[in-house]
């Protein structure tokens, strides 16, 4: 299966999908093409894996434009390794945090000072560097941190939220929006903020929404509130399609699937989303 340039989302990483030589896992990778950019989106749990389906679906990761990663789960990192094995230079956009596991930086002087105090007893023996930089697991890796919404690309927007959730709280979660003739598209990883909370940030760029493609985080909801979102989703926000994969749920693949019909997308694991 060789994938060909045009505008559209292609499904390298999920937990389900239609019988092919691709192989399931939990976890979430999409390439996503649209005008001149190539885009890989997330890299999946497992680095074998991801690499087989990387191979099995024709993608050339030394082509990308640039990659995205949602946020630090290993469900959506692991692949990295062998992404930048492949494209040791490659772009990432990856979520600001302190201490993250893609690196970081704080001033100095973000601590306290004790000069009462003998120099061994001081950090940096009281001579604290200007810019302290945190180490990563994937040294060398030419990531670029977002905490804000940000235009990566002409038309191309890397959106940052945070996520108040318990279980995720204060985790950094960036989606990638692509302004289209018929509205935005997102792409989302897990939505740990919550979908409504990212919905809400993409205003900024379009007040209209024609996709959403990705995690919506809803696996283990109770039906009430899958729903409700459901419902707001269709109603309130008017996004005209949906495409839901990985932490999604079975149980809201079925309830979106009744409240959006013949606009609802399947997104197993292959599936290839065209897009405006």
């Amino acid at each position: 299966m060789t994938i060909s340039f045009k505008n559209r989302v292609s499904i390298l990483y999920d937990a389900f999908g239609k019988s092919s030589p691709l192989r399931k896992d939990w976890g979430f990778s999409a390439l996503v093409e649209y005008s001149d950019k190539r885009i890989l989106f997330d890299t999946g749990n497992n680095a074998e894996i991801f690499a087989h389906n990387v191979k099995v679906s024709g993608v050339d990761l030394k082509k990308l434009d640039f990659a995205v990663i949602s946020h630090r789960h290993g469900d959506h990192t692991s692949g990295l390794n062998y992404l930048l094995n492949v494209n040791t230079d490659i772009r990432i956009y990856a979520p600001k945090e302190g201490f993250g596991v893609f690196g970081a930086t704080l001033p100095g002087t973000f601590y306290r000072r004790d000069s009462s105090l003998p120099d061994y007893m001081r950090y940096y023996d009281g001579r604290s560097p200007e810019t302290m930089i945190f180490g990563t697991p994937w040294s060398g890796a030419n990531f670029v941190w977002i905490d804000s919404l940000t235009e990566v690309a002409p038309g191309i927007y890397v959106i940052s939220t945070v996520s108040n959730t318990p279980g995720t709280l204060e985790l950094r979660e960036l989606s990638l929006a692509i302004r289209t003739s018929r509205g935005l598209v997102l792409v989302v990883g897990c939505s740990h903020p919550g979908i409504e909370k990212i919905l809400e940030a993409s205003i900024a760029i379009d007040k209209h929404v024609h996709l959403i493609l990705g995690g919506f985080h809803l696996v283990t909801t109770e039906d009430a509130e899958i729903n409700r979102v459901a419902t707001v989703l269709r109603d309130q926000w008017k996004v005209d399609r949906v495409a839901p994969g990985h932490c999604t749920g079975e149980a809201t693949f079925s309830a979106l699937q009744k409240a959006f019909v013949d606009q609802y997308c399947y997104a197993g694991l292959g599936s290839v989303i065209e897009l405006p």
